[in-house]
Protein backbone atom coordinates (compact mmCIF):
# COMPACT_ATOMS: atom_id res chain seq x y z
CA UNK A 1 0.00 0.00 0.00
CA UNK A 2 1.51 3.33 -1.17
CA UNK A 3 1.34 6.41 1.19
CA UNK A 4 1.34 10.32 0.15
CA UNK A 5 3.93 12.41 2.35
CA UNK A 6 3.50 16.11 2.32
CA UNK A 7 6.59 18.17 2.23
CA UNK A 8 7.61 21.84 3.05
CA UNK A 9 4.51 23.64 3.49
CA UNK A 10 2.06 21.01 1.66
CA UNK A 11 -0.99 19.58 2.85
CA UNK A 12 -2.95 16.02 1.79
CA UNK A 13 -6.91 16.65 1.88
CA UNK A 14 -9.00 13.74 1.18
CA UNK A 15 -11.82 15.21 0.31
CA UNK A 16 -15.56 14.19 1.81
CA UNK A 17 -17.86 12.73 0.13
CA UNK A 18 -20.27 14.13 -1.36
CA UNK A 19 -24.31 13.04 -2.10
CA UNK A 20 -25.84 13.66 -4.79
CA UNK A 21 -29.61 14.62 -4.67
CA UNK A 22 -32.16 11.98 -5.61
CA UNK A 23 -36.12 12.58 -6.59
CA UNK A 24 -37.48 9.41 -6.76
CA UNK A 25 -34.92 7.05 -8.60
CA UNK A 26 -34.07 10.18 -10.20
CA UNK A 27 -30.01 11.09 -9.56
CA UNK A 28 -29.77 15.12 -9.70
CA UNK A 29 -25.78 16.15 -10.07
CA UNK A 30 -25.00 19.62 -8.78
CA UNK A 31 -24.33 21.52 -11.56
CA UNK A 32 -24.74 25.42 -10.25
CA UNK A 33 -21.72 27.34 -9.22
CA UNK A 34 -17.92 26.40 -8.45
CA UNK A 35 -18.28 25.62 -4.86
CA UNK A 36 -15.36 25.74 -2.42
CA UNK A 37 -13.50 21.92 -1.65
CA UNK A 38 -14.13 20.81 1.87
CA UNK A 39 -12.08 17.69 3.06
CA UNK A 40 -10.11 16.21 6.03
CA UNK A 41 -6.37 16.76 5.83
CA UNK A 42 -4.30 13.14 5.76
CA UNK A 43 -0.83 14.94 5.67
CA UNK A 44 1.38 18.29 6.37
CA UNK A 45 4.34 18.81 5.29
CA UNK A 46 6.73 20.46 8.30
CA UNK A 47 6.82 23.76 7.09
CA UNK A 48 9.11 25.99 4.85
CA UNK A 49 12.44 27.58 5.52
CA UNK A 50 12.44 31.48 5.60
CA UNK A 51 13.53 33.18 2.96
CA UNK A 52 15.70 35.91 5.68
CA UNK A 53 17.37 33.22 7.43
CA UNK A 54 16.68 29.78 6.93
CA UNK A 55 15.14 29.01 10.24
CA UNK A 56 12.43 26.65 9.51
CA UNK A 57 8.66 28.28 9.90
CA UNK A 58 6.51 25.34 10.74
CA UNK A 59 3.07 24.61 9.59
CA UNK A 60 -0.42 25.47 11.44
CA UNK A 61 -2.34 23.02 10.53
CA UNK A 62 -2.92 19.70 11.46
CA UNK A 63 -3.57 16.18 10.42
CA UNK A 64 -7.60 15.60 10.96
CA UNK A 65 -8.64 18.67 10.35
CA UNK A 66 -11.50 19.89 8.37
CA UNK A 67 -10.93 22.26 5.62
CA UNK A 68 -12.58 24.66 2.89
CA UNK A 69 -10.24 24.79 -0.51
CA UNK A 70 -11.01 26.91 -3.27
CA UNK A 71 -12.66 25.19 -6.10
CA UNK A 72 -9.35 25.94 -8.58
CA UNK A 73 -6.52 25.80 -5.89
CA UNK A 74 -5.61 22.45 -5.38
CA UNK A 75 -3.89 20.03 -7.73
CA UNK A 76 -6.05 16.79 -8.00
CA UNK A 77 -4.31 13.58 -7.64
CA UNK A 78 -5.29 10.13 -7.06
CA UNK A 79 -3.61 7.16 -5.71
CA UNK A 80 -4.82 3.52 -5.05
CA UNK A 81 -8.64 4.12 -6.65
CA UNK A 82 -8.23 7.55 -4.27
CA UNK A 83 -8.76 11.35 -4.96
CA UNK A 84 -6.92 13.48 -2.95
CA UNK A 85 -5.77 17.07 -3.06
CA UNK A 86 -2.63 18.75 -2.43
CA UNK A 87 -1.94 22.39 -2.05
CA UNK A 88 -0.18 24.70 -0.32
CA UNK A 89 -0.95 25.34 3.30
CA UNK A 90 -1.60 29.41 2.37
CA UNK A 91 -4.36 28.01 0.15
CA UNK A 92 -6.61 26.65 2.77
CA UNK A 93 -9.55 29.17 2.76
CA UNK A 94 -10.97 27.77 6.61
CA UNK A 95 -10.97 25.43 8.97
CA UNK A 96 -14.21 23.77 9.91
CA UNK A 97 -14.73 23.28 13.88
CA UNK A 98 -17.55 21.34 15.19
CA UNK A 99 -18.25 23.94 17.91
CA UNK A 100 -20.75 21.54 19.63
CA UNK A 101 -17.74 19.02 19.87
CA UNK A 102 -15.49 22.18 21.50
CA UNK A 103 -17.85 23.09 24.05
CA UNK A 104 -18.68 19.39 25.25
CA UNK A 105 -14.80 19.70 25.67
CA UNK A 106 -14.60 22.54 27.61
CA UNK A 107 -17.37 21.48 29.67
CA UNK A 108 -15.57 18.06 30.69
CA UNK A 109 -12.03 20.14 31.06
CA UNK A 110 -13.97 22.87 33.82
CA UNK A 111 -15.43 20.01 35.67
Amino acid sequence: MKQLKATFNAVIVKPREENEAMYGNIVVPDLGKEKALIGTIVSVGPGQPSVMNGELIPTVMKVGMEVMLPPLGPNKIELEGQEYWVCPENQVLAIIEDTEQNQIELEITNK
